[in-house]
């Protein structure tokens, strides 16, 4: 086994990913890359936020493909054994895989990392061609060369995270310019070539302006139909998934409704709702709905930049967390954290990294998964001016409300007033959702806060399920328009919300606790808030 060529990792890996009960089967790909071989188009570039399978697809591509293992233990029973050519290819080519943010944690320097990379790369080759005469001071260009002058043996290359290294604190302007032209060397224009797959986050057009890597197709979540079903979960693949969890699990304690609130909300360029996949995997197969984005890196450093750009952002920022969708020129080349210097490309670089769902010119906040990041960078963020003075108060609003203190929500209500909120203009039905989810944004806590019928300009509603406590009060709230916190109760009872929490026929309802009915009015003369509160 090679370090580089024809290593059997990817087989091990996948191997294991397969005989999990939460694998997905995604090989039909491979009918879609088996015509790009030797093909002029026989470069692609497939980029996607993080956790959404592209190393588990990289490893599935180099382990059917490699010579490294009889990989048709795994493969004959996947759905694409039924392909007619599936035995033209399997186990078929020389495959160089390379991930490249597998890095050695005393790497100081680009020298040492891509001499490391080139040194083991040599030995695989020599190694695997002691017939081949190769020049000790040669490259992997020239040995490749000359393997298949003699051999004519192609190589497939799968190249994970090829874009890793520009993340790396010792890499400079040159290193980069250094590594695009490594590329270019090994890759461009060269017969040995069968396929390239490379993979990563962020497109090569952020990197490479030139022509270092333009013989590369590009596909990305945002704006490239191709591909999208074999990234993240779809309706159905959630729904077989889940299936397998009753079966599986003997007290299960997730609904079908609550994978899609948490994980669902991201978008192909078609307009296919895509799950997170390794969120709902874990999700499952731990019994619990939580938030499994375990590293925070580049949230922080996008939070750095949403701190230099306040003005432009905050109440874009106010309107996605309390669910609205809003307009930007998103450019996926543009996100990179140290050049976030404007609106659009802040967005472009959450959708980049997933922190956003982008679909036709709008961005939006895709799940409670997410929604609970920024609700968190609302709450703990100053300079966020209002926003965050707001933010802090909503944990005041829900105890004022559930205490029945109408006093005090008036007060905090006049407060919000006070700081002239521009979404206190109350111009439309939007930026008053913003501003009650805003001013209850601690209830994200313990509740599931729907916004349900709309009623017209003017009329909001808002309906908090008890989440973590089924015995504690569920709350529908309505808010008026120069009207009475009254007739929004009155509206709360004729159109019966409250039978939202009494169960149906025959099944009892899960949630015990009191129903409360909020109404909460405001006057445009008087520019007065009224509250009113009343067990249904």
């Amino acid at each position: 086994m090679g370090y580089f060529l024809n290593n059997e990792e990817p087989y091990v890996i996948y191997q294991e990913a397969a005989a999990q009960p939460y694998f997905i089967d995604k090989t039909e790909i491979l009918k879609e890359i088996f015509p790009l071989i030797n093909s002029t188009e026989k470069y692609i570039c497939i980029t996607r936020p993080r956790r959404f399978g592209k190393t588990i697809m990289a490893n599935l591509i180099g382990s059917f493909f490699s010579k490294a293992r009889n990989s048709r233990n795994i493969f004959d029973s996947l759905k694409i054994s039924k392909d007619t050519t599936y035995l033209k290819f399997i186990n078929q080519y020389n495959v160089i895989y390379i991930d490249f943010s597998d890095i050695d944690d005393e790497c100081k320097s680009y020298s040492s990392y891509i001499k490391n990379i080139k040194f083991l790369l040599r030995e695989d080759l020599h190694t695997a061609y002691p017939q081949i005469e190769f020049r000790d001071n040669g490259n992997i260009p020239e040995d490749l060369k000359r393997i298949y002058a003699v051999t004519h043996e192609k190589f497939i290359f799968v190249l994970d995270e090829w874009d890793a290294i520009f993340h790396m604190h010792f890499i400079k302007e040159k290193d980069k310019k250094a590594y695009l032209l490594f590329l270019k060397g090994l890759l461009k224009g060269k017969a040995y070539v069968a396929f390239a797959y490379m993979t990563g986050i962020l497109p090569i057009a952020k990197y490479s302006s030139g022509s270092e890597l333009n013989m590369f197709i590009e596909f990305t979540m945002a704006s490239s139909p191709a591909f999208s079903n074999y990234f993240g979960f779809t309706e159905t693949e959630t729904d077989e998934l889940y299936a397998r969890y009753l079966k599986i699990c003997s007290t299960p304690s997730i609904t079908r409704n609550g994978l899609k609130i948490w994980y669902d909300g991201y978008q192909t360029a078609t307009g296919q709702k895509i799950y997170n996949p390794r969120s709902v995997v874990l999700a499952l197969k731990f019994n619990n709905l939580e938030s499994y984005w375990t590293s925070s890196g580049p949230f922080d450093e996008i939070s750095y930049y949403i701190n230099k750009n306040i003005a432009d952002v905050r109440e874009d920022l106010v309107l996605m967390a309390s669910g609205e969708a809003v307009n930007a020129n998103v450019q996926e080349y543009a996100a990179v954290s140290m050049d976030l210097n404007t609106r659009d490309e802040i967005f472009s670089a959450m959708v980049v990294y997933g922190f956003l769902s982008h679909y036709k010119g709008k961005v939006s906040i895709p799940n409670k998964e997410l929604m609970d990041k920024f609700r968190n960078m609302l709450e703990k963020e100053p300079s966020l001016g209002y926003v965050y003075k707001l933010a802090k108060k909503s944990e005041q609003m829900l105890r004022a409300t559930i205490a029945g203190d109408t006093k005090t929500m008036q007060e905090i209500l006049e407060y919000a007033h006070d700081t002239e909120i521009p979404l206190l203009s109350y111009n439309s039905e939007i930026e008053l959702t913003a501003l009650v989810n805003l001013i209850y944004l601690s209830a994200r806590d313990t509740y599931r806060i729907e916004r349900e019928d709309k009623a017209g300009r003017g009329y909001v509603d808002f309906i908090f399920y008890p989440e973590t406590d089924k015995t504690a009060d569920c709350i529908i709230l309505e808010l008026k328009i120069n009207s009475t916190p009254a007739e929004a109760i009155r509206q709360i009872k004729e159109r019966k919300y409250a039978l939202r929490f009494k169960g149906s026929i025959g099944k009892e309802s899960e949630y015990s606790g009191r129903i409360l009915a909020v109404g909460i009015s405001y006057n445009k003369d008087s520019k007065k808030h009224k509250c009113m509160i009343e067990i249904l």
